[in-house]
């Protein structure tokens, strides 16, 4: 990503960062090389990571931990290193564009998402007792964490969600299901929200709480992986809260508000993501350059055609295009600006962008872009499975409507 907009300090930690990527993860993955290469060793026949690679993911998050890359986007007031929306957009950019796709000691890692792992700004909810608690495990990467909102008939409409706790002394008792839940499979705390004054969701006026459950705990139950888009096994999961107890000092915020608790800091995820996508479709369109200088038909470079200097003028345009509004939406939410529609437009913007250029790209390298030895297809597979979660690409689109028919065009 241009580096015109981000400050000295920022570029400096992204240069740390690719030099952690080239010294520390990429002799693991010249060790382990036999065991990465398919997903058939990946996982196993379940769809969960193998032992042997959920040991090597752990050493990486625990080393990124600690060289304070792991835990840089957290807020300060929980430990973390605080880092706001213009550095977390470049940051993840710059890592997926080095990166590349398919690499499962490095997405997400290295870096987590706020809402996967690591040090969340939902845990800002959490009382000062269970922070120093779990906490501490969480920030050195020895345990993780999910976030546990969508359900088999609730992910948009989240007031349709059937999950229940209902209060029973010093605890809560909760009963429901949650499906594609990041991580899932493998966390050892669950930030879940259920509904706990049925009237009022019903109002559709709140009435949803959160709650930080441990998974170790009775009546906790991981149903299954849920393997996508052509994979063997997933990070995703579908899990199962069968009368829970949780302590009320575990509440996350006060009851009833929930979704505020749930939606502090999806602003800053949404551009991590979006920024994630067009680093990688940076990484597709220099795969693509190349090949288009060295690769000949009817005797010249196939750079020289008309036809692919269209795949490739157009997939920067989209780029250049996605990263300014990244970078100003960016700018906005740092310098506290309600940004609203403009979050929508570049989720929306840039996950689709990023599927188009890829597909672009693939099709710049004829059948070799079908091909799983160039990464193509996994980049092209991961960036059409982006433009639905953390909002549709129709929600964001009603979305942006709704803030303009209230306030028009503000930004």
């Amino acid at each position: 990503m241009n580096r015109t907009h981000v400050g000295d300090d920022v570029i400096a930690i992204g240069d740390s960062l690719i030099r952690f990527l080239e010294r520390e993860v990429a002799p693991l993955e010249d060790a382990n090389r036999q065991l990465l290469a398919s997903e058939r060793t990946i996982y196993d026949e379940n769809g969960y990571f193998v032992e042997e690679v959920a040991a090597l993911r752990r050493t990486v998050r625990m080393r990124s931990a600690e060289q304070g890359f792991y835990t840089m986007f957290g807020p300060e007031e929980i430990g973390g290193g605080g880092l706001g929306p213009v550095a977390a957009v470049y940051l993840n950019a710059l890592l997926a564009e080095v990166a590349g796709p398919g690499r499962v000691l490095v997405h997400p890692v290295i870096v987590p998402s706020p809402f996967t792992n690591g040090l969340s700004p939902v845990l800002t909810s959490l009382g000062e007792d269970q922070r120093q608690q779990f906490l501490p495990g969480l920030a050195s990467g020895d345990k993780t964490l999910c976030f546990a909102l969508s359900e088999p008939d609730a992910g948009s409409d989240v007031f349709a969600m059937k999950s229940r706790a209902v209060r029973d002394g010093d605890d809560w008792v909760l009963t429901g299901t949650k499906q594609w839940i990041t991580n899932g499979p493998y966390a050892d705390y669950v930030m879940v929200f259920a509904v706990t004054d049925p009237d009022l969701a019903t109002q559709r006026k709140g009435g949803i709480t959160g709650f930080f459950v441990e998974t170790a705990s009775a009546g906790f139950s991981v149903v299954s992986t849920i393997p996508v888009m052509g994979h063997l096994g997933a990070e995703i999961g579908i899990l199962s809260f069968d009368g829970v107890r949780v302590p009320d000092v575990q509440r996350l915020g006060e009851p009833g508000q929930g979704l505020k608790v749930a939606m502090n800091g999806v602003n800053t995820g949404r551009l991590g993501l979006s920024a994630t996508c067009i680093g990688l479709a940076r990484w597709a369109l220099n795969q693509a350059l190349d090949y288009a200088k060295v690769r000949k038909t009817f005797g010249k470079p196939i750079a020289e055609h008309q036809a692919v200097q269209i795949l490739l003028a157009e997939s920067a345009l989209d780029i250049y295009s996605a990263e300014t509004m990244l970078l100003d939406c960016a700018t906005k939410l740092e310098s506290g600006v309600r940004s609203i529609a403009e979050t929508s437009m570049v989720k929306l913007h840039c996950t689709e962008a990023a599927n188009r250029v890829f597909d672009r790209c693939i099709q710049v390298h004829g059948g070799m872009g079908l091909t799983n030895e160039l990464r193509l297809e996994e980049g092209y597979r991961f960036t059409r499975s982006m433009r639905i979660p953390d909002g549709t690409s129709e929600i964001q689109r009603r979305t942006i409507a709704r803030e303009l028919l209230a306030s028009g065009v503000n930004f």
